[in-house]
């Protein structure tokens, strides 16, 4: 069984993730999507929020499982048996960091492999970090999240 893992923060989760998740899925017997922390970002909401806006919007994909993942990736793929990591790339700012972290990973375990998958162009332009923005100035966010996540913004944002 190939298993491979989808790392995010996913603070906010939206369609972008969404797409990746579900294209993803279909090239592995089992995909886990892992929700972390980013030790570079103050998260708008907690971790088990995200957990929860996750779930709920990947639970009809039937090989999809979420879990929350701490430390580093590749001892988290370990765990799981994992051998693949899977990162969603939107532009060339996202390959250059996407990049130095797949080297690393390499450099900490060479066994697990990073695969990369380019966003729609539908989606290059989104990211959590402006969906927040939009949101929290009124704008309107409903192409790029699904509707409980715009609900859940929508408050926080009370």
């Amino acid at each position: 069984m190939t298993i491979a893992i989808f790392p995010g923060s996913f603070d906010p989760i939206t369609n972008g993730h969404l797409d990746l998740i579900k294209r993803a899925s279909k090239n592995f017997d089992k995909l886990i999507v892992t929700v972390g922390k980013n030790t570079s970002k103050n998260g708008l909401f907690s971790l088990d929020e995200r957990m929860k806006m996750v779930k709920d919007n990947v639970d009809k994909i039937d090989n999809v499982e979420v879990m929350i993942a701490d430390g580093l990736m590749v001892d988290f793929a370990k765990r799981v048996s994992a051998s693949v990591i899977i990162r969603g790339l939107r532009n060339v700012k996202d390959f250059d960091s996407e990049n130095a972290i797949s080297n690393m990973n390499h450099n900490l375990d060479n066994s697990i492999e990073t695969m990369f998958l380019i966003a729609k162009p539908s989606f290059q332009a989104v990211s959590s970090s402006l969906i927040k923005e939009i949101c929290y100035f009124n704008g309107d966010i409903s192409n790029y999240v699904p509707s409980n996540v715009e609900k859940s913004l929508k408050e926080k944002m009370k």
